[in-house]
């Protein structure tokens, strides 16, 4: 009696959906996400935003990010993401004084590229998203 080879099973990727409800969404992708749910008259840090997709290590990528998001569409607020200190630590990135005028114009108080008051208008996607 001859055997029959088995024809190999083809495995399937299977489809991955992110937080956000998209497939295969790139990192960026995300972080936008994120970035675009910030309210106006809020901040938030790169590490949040790392935190909130579950990649808390992955600050600085979070900053590569916004460094993109320029190009971005729908926009990214990105003036609106700044270093765990509230140091406007992206303000090159803008040109000039623009990160910290656009900032003000939301209402936000800034001395010395600082974010006066950062702790009150923080805004932690972890807490707030889900």
């Amino acid at each position: 009696m001859a055997s029959k080879k088995k024809k190999p099973v083809k495995k399937e990727k299977l489809a991955s959906v992110n937080p956000s409800g998209t497939k295969e969404a790139s990192f960026f992708e995300l972080v936008y996400e994120v970035a675009r749910q910030i309210p106006k008259g809020k901040v938030t840090s790169y590490g949040a935003i790392a935190n909130s997709l579950g990649t808390r290590l992955s600050a600085r990528m979070v900053g590569w990010a916004m460094n993109g998001a320029h190009n971005a569409k729908p926009k990214v607020p990105a003036h609106r993401v700044v270093n765990r200190n509230g140091l406007l630590s992206g303000k090159h990135h803008f040109g000039g004084d623009n990160m910290q005028r656009l900032l003000e114009k939301e209402g936000i108080k800034v001395k010395n590229d600082t974010i006066v008051d950062f702790k009150e208008i923080f805004w932690d996607p972890a807490a707030q998203l889900l």
